[in-house]
C-alpha cells in the first residue's frame, strides 16, 4: 500500500509535466492539422533556457529567494521560447502549410534535428546539472520502516498544471482568441471569410503552445536537476503520445493522456522493471487506438462530403 502511494505521487508529478507538453501538441494538430515534432525539442531549449537564467540570477545577480527566481526564470523561458515558436511557424511551417500533407512533417522533424543539435553544439554533450532549488517534503504516511512523502516541488508541479489548465480552458471557450481558435479548427476558409485573421491565430497557437512547454521545462529542470540535449525526444514522444491517448485536440485530455502514461511508467517501474517502462506506456497507447481510435476525450471524426 505504501509503494502503492509513493508511486502514484510520482506518476501524478510525472504526468503533469507530460500533460504540459501534450497540450501544445494538441492545440497545434486541432487547429491546422500538422503534429508539431519539433515541439519537444522546443520544450528541451526552455529546460536550458531556464538553467542559464536561474544562474545567472542566483550565481550573478545574488537573488537569495529560490521562489523569486524561479518565478522569474519562468516567465523569461516564457516570452523567449514563445518567440522561438513564434519564428519556426513563420519560417518552417506556414509556407508549407498548403503544399502535401507530408512537406510540414519532414520540415518539422528538420526542425528538431536543428534545435537539438544547436544545443548540443552550444552547450555540449554532457549533463548540464543545476544545485537544488526545493529540497523540502512532507512525510504523509508512515509505516513499517516505509515513509511515503510529497515533496514541495511535488506539489508546485501538480498546482502549476491545474492552474494553467484551468487558464487555457477558461481562455479557450471564453475569449475571443478562443473562439477564432475554435472556428479556424473547425473550417479555416470559412473562419477567413467571417473575418478572423487565421494567419495569426496560428501563430498566436504556436506561442501559448510554447508558453506551456517552457513552464513544464522549467518544472522538469526543478524537479529532475538536470538537463541534456537529448532530453527532448523522449519526453515529446511521450508528450504526443498522451495527446494521443486522451484524445487529440482536446484540452483536458491532453492532460489525461499525461498523467495516464505518467502513472503507467511509474507503476511498472515500482511494480515490474524499469528497462520495460516504456514498452508499458506504448502497448497502453496501441491498445487504446485500437478499441479506441479517438481517445479518451476525443470527438470521432466526421467525413465532410
Amino acid at each position: 500500500m505504501e509503494l502503492f502511494l509513493q508511486q502514484f505521487i510520482n506518476g501524478v508529478t510525472l504526468g503533469s509535466i507530460y500533460g504540459l507538453i501534450a497540450i501544445g501538441y494538441t492545440m497545434v494538430f486541432g487547429i491546422i492539422g500538422m503534429v508539431n515534432f519539433s515541439h519537444g525539442d522546443v520544450f528541451m531549449v526552455s529546460s536550458f533556457i531556464a538553467l542559464i537564467f536561474f544562474l545567472v540570477l542566483t550565481t550573478w545577480l545574488g537573488v537569495a529567494s529560490v521562489a523569486l527566481a524561479l518565478l522569474i526564470v519562468m516567465v523569461i523561458s516564457m516570452v523567449l521560447t514563445g518567440l522561438m515558436s513564434w519564428t519556426i511557424e513563420r519560417v518552417a511551417y506556414r509556407p508549407l502549410r498548403g503544399s502535401f500533407r507530408l512537406a510540414p512533417l519532414i520540415s518539422a522533424i528538420g526542425m528538431s534535428i536543428v534545435l537539438s543539435n544547436f544545443i548540443q553544439v552550444a552547450q555540449g554533450p554532457r549533463n548540464k546539472p543545476v544545485p537544488p532549488m526545493v529540497t523540502e517534503s512532507i512525510a504523509l504516511w508512515e509505516r513499517n520502516g516505509f515513509t511515503v512523502s510529497v515533496s514541495y516541488k511535488q506539489l508546485i508541479i501538480i498546482a502549476v498544471t491545474a492552474v494553467l489548465l484551468a487558464c487555457f480552458w477558461f481562455l479557450v471557450q471564453k475569449t475571443s482568441l478562443g473562439r477564432a481558435q475554435r472556428a479556424c479548427e473547425q473550417d479555416r476558409k470559412m473562419a477567413a471569410l467571417l473575418g478572423i485573421n487565421v494567419d495569426r491565430t496560428i501563430s498566436l497557437t504556436f506561442v501559448m503552445g510554447a508558453a506551456l512547454a517552457a513552464v513544464a521545462g522549467t518544472l522538469f529542470l526543478m524537479y529532475y536537476g538536470v538537463v541534456n540535449f537529448s532530453d527532448g525526444f523522449v519526453p515529446g514522444v511521450k508528450a504526443f503520445t498522451a495527446a494521443v491517448l486522451g484524445g487529440i485536440g482536446s484540452l483536458p485530455g491532453a492532460v489525461l493522456g499525461g498523467l495516464l502514461i505518467g502513472l503507467i511508467e511509474t507503476f511498472w517501474s515500482g511494480y515490474f522493471s524499469i528497462d520495460y517502462k516504456d514498452v508499458a506506456a506504448f502497448s497502453i497507447l496501441a491498445i487504446v487506438l485500437i478499441f479506441m481510435p479517438q481517445g479518451i476525450l476525443g470527438r470521432p471524426e466526421v467525413e465532410k462530403v
